[in-house]
């Protein structure tokens, strides 16, 4: 240990006097670093390029920018890399810091750490050190400017030393859109003189918070989903570096500490090695003995789990590296009264420096242990996958391209490889066609990862979950998926699945009608645009067949014809077969009205479609998790123009300019009489209103939508309490929780709202515990939930018990009007494909079906 601590001092050092508890003043760069260093007056300090002390103010991302700019142009020693743009433009960056020889060999170096198959003894270590990937936990880009500027500038020996033997990666800012967000509100609340009250402006910012990125999506989440641009950009440099360990540093409340892992034992993926722990608390020492020497407040194995993969500080687990978490009691804005007293910006900052360097210490001192880890971690992956009762998972979707092509190409950015089938395959009395099926070995590289996308795990050492408990990827898309005990007579390509070019849609430019079918993921997409454009379109209510170059074709419910005769605008045909082509979908010519089988094609069966005009209700007390979900699904996917407008000023917004509202998850108590008055005459007069979780259970209590729910008092009675003492209580309500699985739901494919669906069995997101009661009335129940409903994750047997065979989806009439109601998430962190297209057949066929509720 005392060897250890020399190190961490060597690197760290005592820091300066002027230091004190809870520092209420700007402070120097070099008071926030090892004192007794010698600096290199070449490189530019934060002050000289910025005009401003770190902690002085909250930097916008553009100045971060340009000091890492000013440092990559003056010192030899760091390579800034842009990655990738945020949807608002903002530029992403990586910094590269380690000694010139080992800048100079990069490519060699990390294109040897791609054979695992041997130790790169002499090849140096990788730490990744990532900040601030909640935007308004801002004190950690802050302190990457610190930690940049001595690796680049000191002239220290031991600074030397961990460049020559180092590859430092620093991301400064893991989502800059929400750190301008939360910059800005900071700075447009800040008091001239200082303010410490909690429940000040500065403090509380308003909705949407700067957490999230452009789209409202925590990017914390989604290393494993995929569904964000920014954690597409990162995920390719992830994979060029493959750290052996990283850093993610963040914040949490102000009445709390600071906090490093590992977490709590007990709530670890049984897929991270135990070694991986081990090596945690070895890196941990030096985070205990760093804020030992300072007198600083700490905790470890405490609160937060290392069991979710799509975050960045267990993504590394299953790679084949350390991920270790750090929070720091946050200021918000500049300084906060706290029940440990008077809480600054530049505190905050100065742990976050602490614990970057004494995670470069750490990893230095173990590093033979950390490279050896990674050549066992992929050594034992290759022989615990040879030992698997399956070979590995056969993956199949007959009729949409674009959602298989997005499942592989997510399996593809985690660099697990599926290849495509070479000739048919039965199993199980079903043929699998080679066309549209692939096989994903177990035997590969990736053999966790691909581990952690198909688990389906429902059984759990322990049942408290601080995120989700399933994230099963092909049930979230909706592919389906069979696991392969023995490959007896399945053949599959030597070269691993592609993507194809969108190919060009041609029209007969005579052709009496066109027709598209709604299996298709963006067929929503399609179909919004040539509405837009003024093009007529009419959905089949019936299935028909018509006579295609003399074969005979199927169509099934929900085809969208589009009739020559109704149409008015010119060029209409070339406009089709644009939209066609842009959303990668074939379009069929039909030469003739009349069918040999169904409806004709001027059958008042075939319902015109009308053009949506969607006001989605925003503010606070409304989830921006899940605003932000439909928002992404419908504008970014769909490109569906989405009208968000605030509780606050519903009153105030002619509803009747609108053709749907949505209201998601989220406390609507504060709408006046007055309001809800306005929004009921809207859906009488023939407004369509969908409402997710919370917001069903307030339509039902405002009687616009006839739902019953299971109370929560049935739900505590099912939980027998008499036993317990105080310590259970935490257990106690985590049973009484869905914190996140996955439920099987049986859809009436004939209803419209679930036209395009091929398949009865849906899978769907829960994450509460409210549930529908089975409606009385016929027809209006969508969907419902199996007898078995729990496919993956964790929830009680009472729980599971209580949802089997209720509904999850409803619709019905209301007055000229629709209302439709989820109990779950349809469209999940944006990579929850499968139900998704729900909420566009609410869009587009709501007034296709008729159903009255009692």
């Amino acid at each position: 240990m005392q060897v250890m601590r020399g190190l961490l001092f060597f690197l760290i050092g005592l820091l300066s006097t002027v230091l004190v508890s809870f520092q209420t003043s700007a402070l120097p760069v070099a008071d926030y670093l090892p004192k007794a260093q010698r600096y290199n007056a070449d490189i530019p300090t934060p002050k000289q390029v910025l005009g401003v002390e770190i902690g002085e103010r909250h930097l916008m991302h553009y100045q971060v920018l340009q000091y890492m700019s000013a440092l990559a142009e003056r010192s030899p020693n760091m390579i800034k890399t842009s990655i990738g743009r945020t949807a608002q433009h903002r530029e992403q960056i990586l910094l590269t810091i380690s000694s010139q020889q080992n800048l100079d060999n990069l490519s060699q170096i990390l294109a040897r750490r791609n054979d695992v198959s041997k130790v790169n003894e002499n090849d140096p270590l990788v730490v990744w050190l990532g900040y601030s990937v909640h935007g308004d936990e801002i004190s950690g880009t802050h302190a990457s400017l610190a930690v940049a500027y001595h690796l680049t500038a000191s002239q220290s020996p031991e600074v030397k030393a961990l460049l020559d033997n180092t590859i430092i990666v620093i991301e400064p800012s893991l989502n800059p859109d929400g750190m301008d967000r939360f910059a800005q509100w900071v700075m447009t609340y800040r008091n001239t003189s200082d303010n410490i009250d909690p429940y000040h402006s500065e403090h509380n910012q308003g909705w949407v918070s700067g957490r999230t990125n452009h789209f409202w999506f925590d990017l914390n989440r989604d290393w494993l989903l995929l569904s964000q641009q920014e954690t597409r950009n990162r995920i390719k440099y992830f994979y060029q570096y493959q750290p052996n360990v990283l850093g993610d540093f963040h914040e949490m409340g102000r009445n709390s500490t600071y906090f490093f892992q590992p977490g709590i034992p007990t709530r670890t993926h049984p897929l991270t090695l135990q070694k991986n722990t081990e090596l945690t608390q070895e890196i941990a020492k030096f985070h205990a003995a760093a804020l030992d020497g300072k007198d600083r407040l700490y905790v470890s194995e405490e609160n937060f789990d290392d069991f979710y993969y799509g975050k960045g500080s267990t993504y590394p687990d299953i790679n084949g590296g350390v991920g270790i978490l750090f929070e720091q009691a946050s200021s918000r804005g500049y300084q906060v009264d706290t029940i440990n007293g008077l809480l600054t910006f530049e505190f905050g900052i100065q742990n976050q420096v602490l614990t970057s360097l004494s995670t470069l210490a750490g990893a230095t001192a173990n590093s033979k242990a950390l490279k050896q880890y990674r050549y066992d971690f992929y050594q034992q992956g290759e022989q615990q996958a040879s030992k698997e009762k399956i070979s590995g998972y056969l993956v199949h979707e007959g009729h949409d391209n674009f959602r298989m092509a997005d499942f592989l190409g997510k399996l593809k950015q985690h660099h697990v490889e599926a290849y495509p089938l070479t000739s048919d395959y039965r199993l199980n009395d079903k043929v699998y066609s080679k066309a549209t099926s692939y096989f994903i070995p177990l035997e590969q590289k990736q053999y966790r990862v691909v581990k952690a996308l198909f688990t389906t795990e429902t059984d759990f050492q322990d049942n408290t979950f601080y995120d989700v408990s399933g994230w099963t990827l092909p049930y979230a898309m909706n592919i389906e998926f069979q696991p392969i005990t023995r490959t007896w007579g399945l053949k599959w390509s030597e070269q691993a699945w592609q993507s194809a070019p969108t190919e060009t849609v041609e029209l007969d430019q005579n052709a009496y009608a066109y027709a598209f079918e709604w299996h298709h993921f963006l067929a929503p997409k399609l179909l919004n645009k040539l509405l837009s454009q003024g093009i007529k379109a009419r959905v089949a209510t019936k299935a028909f067949t018509s006579v295609l170059a003399g074969d005979s074709k199927d169509f099934a419910l929900g085809t969208i014809v589009i009739p020559a005769g109704i149409q008015t605008e010119e060029n209409w045909r070339d406009l089709v077969a644009s939209a066609a082509t842009e959303a990668g979908i074939e379009i069929f010519n039909i030469n003739t009205g009349l069918t040999p089988k169904g409806a004709d094609l001027g059958s008042r069966t075939l319902l015109p479609v009308e053009p949506v005009k969607v006001l989605l209700v925003g503010g606070n007390g409304v989830s921006q998790y899940e605003a932000g979900e439909i928002r992404f699904y419908l504008d970014q996917m769909q490109g569906i123009p989405v009208s968000l407008v605030e509780k606050s000023r519903l009153a105030r917004v002619n509803l009747a300019d609108y053709s749907h509202i949505i209201m998601v998850n989220g406390n609507y108590s504060d709408l006046s009489k007055k309001t809800v008055n306005k929004l009921t005459n809207w859906v009488r007069a023939g407004g369509v209103l969908f409402g997710q979780k919370s917001a069903a259970k307030w339509l039902a209590e405002q009687e616009i939508l006839k739902a019953n729910f299971v109370s929560k008092k049935r739900i505590d009675e099912m939980f027998a309490t008499e036993t317990l003492t105080y310590q259970d209580k935490e257990s106690l309500a985590a049973r009484k929780r869905i914190a996140g699985a996955i439920y099987g739901t049986k859809l009436d494919t004939s209803h419209p709202l679930a036209y395009g669906y091929t398949e009865q069995n849906l899978p769907l997101f829960k994450n509460s515990s409210l549930i529908f009661e089975k409606p009385n009335s016929p027809f209006v129940g969508v969907a419902q939930y199996t007898a078995s409903p729990l496919l993956s994750g964790y929830s009680d047997r009472n729980l599971v018990n209580q949802v089997a065979n209720n509904v999850a989806l409803l619709g019905h009439n209301y007055g000229q009007g629709r209302v439709i109601a989820s109990s779950d998430v349809l469209a999940f962190r944006g990579y929850w494909l499968g139900s998704a297209k729900l909420l566009a057949n609410s869009l587009f066929f709501a007034k296709a079906f008729d159903a009255k509720a009692e």
